[in-house]
């Protein structure tokens, strides 16, 4: 977390990136990075933006949406799971016996999917736009 001693570079920019975080902090940066890195996997970015943009979504629906085999859907959905972007629900549905497993980005992911690689996106569609000598 944040020290006493930040050296300041670069007018506002702290020399350590953790100095960045406030002091009560929920999260460390290793957490956060974590969080990036479990996104850049092509899958895993893949269920991320379908739990975003489509809401709470069944293992069997993600899989279909994603053609997806079973096994390798659980394994990407466990490092979402661990790294804090996708929650886990369980839940009984009406008029059926037993419960049932959801999946649902949490507000680390959304914001990490939306914030952070769909931003990058956007962010190279508009820099196309804005250098593009065929318009001229």
């Amino acid at each position: 977390m944040s020290t006493d001693q930040t050296r300041v570079v670069n007018g506002d920019v702290p020399d350590d990136p953790a100095d960045l975080l406030p002091d009560d902090s929920v999260l460390s940066l290793d957490e956060y990075l974590e969080m990036h890195a479990a996104v850049g996997h092509r899958t895993r970015y893949e269920i991320l933006y379908r739990l975003v943009h489509g809401g709470e979504m069944s293992p069997k629906e993600l899989e279909a949406a994603i053609d997806i085999d079973d096994s390798t859907l659980h394994y990407h959905l466990s490092k979402l799971v661990d790294a804090g972007l996708v929650e886990k629900r369980a839940r009984t549905e009406r008029g059926q016996d037993g419960l049932y497993t959801y999946y649902r980005a949490t507000v680390f992911g959304e914001v990490t999917l939306t914030e952070g690689v769909d931003e990058l996106i956007r962010g190279e569609q508009a820099f196309d736009e804005l250098y593009d000598s065929s318009s001229s």
